[in-house]
């Protein structure tokens, strides 16, 4: 099983201390997932950034040009939550390539992981909530170059809806947009309705969370049927985070992983898996929340010979 990763990924030493973007998740989960011998070396890609061509199929050039030049005003960098450095476009178009990557990855083998991604608040000419590239829209449009008639579907299940991708991707017929996340939270962001948006109340117990996301993510695919997933997992649902508004302990995190990635892997129907946020109030639990989504994926695409 590839993942898709960089080295330009992380954001730490941009950051304020205390930030409550953890920019260093990516290579401390990457280190995880080798130390722990859940991924060989070998299987993890590194990838450089997207084309700009591939950027602006999703983004308004003039936004594309203020990422670039680091000239957002004040508003829109608070909107965007992230300090504008010199560094900014190129580690995003980074994210959004190693996404690109992934998606056609598992449409080949089946399941693929970017140890990354999920930056579902970006609009087409805005950045939103650590959100600068959309990259699940980015690589929906790049499939659809390749595949014209290919069936998508968003699976969103991080504690935040995927506004920015539902803004993104509405009024496709060849994209159906699934999200479970919390309603009323006291997030900055504003909900746009998407295929089928689904609202759990703020602090939803584990068990309560995981009969909806089931039962609901059923109904969704009796309606639309899918040639692959992208799932933006979201380690944001943990009881310890500090944004997402959930109460799901880990092992019941581990409960959703598999049990997503085994109900389309079982049927023939290929997963993309990125990682979406994170903000516990420890950041190595972050890292090791969508390390065991890796672990997850690694496991059920072994069973089912697609490792």
């Amino acid at each position: 099983m590839r993942c898709f990763y960089s080295s330009d990924l992380d954001l730490s030493a941009d950051l304020p201390d205390n930030h409550l973007f953890q920019g260093q998740k990516f290579s401390t989960s990457r280190e995880m997932l080798l130390e722990s011998g859940i991924i060989r070396p070998e299987e993890i890609i590194n990838v450089s950034q997207s084309d700009l061509h591939v950027l602006k199929r999703v983004h308004d050039d003039s936004y594309l040009s203020k990422i670039y030049h680091g000239a957002l005003d004040r508003r829109e960098q608070l909107e965007l939550g992230l300090p504008i450095t010199d560094k900014l476009f190129s580690r995003c178009a980074t994210e959004a390539e190693a996404t690109r990557q992934t998606c056609h990855a598992a449409l080949t083998e089946g399941v693929a992981v970017c140890l990354a991604g999920g930056t579902h608040h970006a609009f087409k000419e805005r950045g939103e909530s650590f959100c600068v590239f959309n990259d699940v829209a980015i690589a929906v449009r790049d499939l659809q170059e390749k595949r014209p008639g290919i069936r998508i579907m968003i699976v969103d299940t991080d504690a935040h809806q995927g506004n920015g991708t539902n803004s993104l991707l509405h009024n496709d017929p060849r994209v159906f947009t699934y999200s479970i996340h919390v309603g009323m939270t006291a997030s900055m962001t504003t909900d746009v309705s998407g295929s089928m948006d689904v609202k759990t109340v703020r602090y939803v117990e584990g068990d309560m969370y995981l009969k909806q996301l089931f039962q609901s993510l059923a109904a969704a695919l009796d309606v639309f049927s899918p040639d692959i997933v992208i799932w933006v997992a979201g380690a944001d649902n943990h009881a310890k985070d500090q944004l997402g508004k959930m109460m799901l302990t880990t092992e019941e995190m581990k409960r959703r992983d598999e049990t997503i990635i085994r109900a389309f892997v079982k049927n023939r129907i290929p997963i993309a898996v990125l990682y979406g946020g994170g903000y516990n109030k420890d950041p190595k639990l972050t890292a090791e929340l969508h390390k065991n989504t890796v672990a997850s994926a690694k496991k059920v695409a072994a069973e089912f010979g697609k490792s």
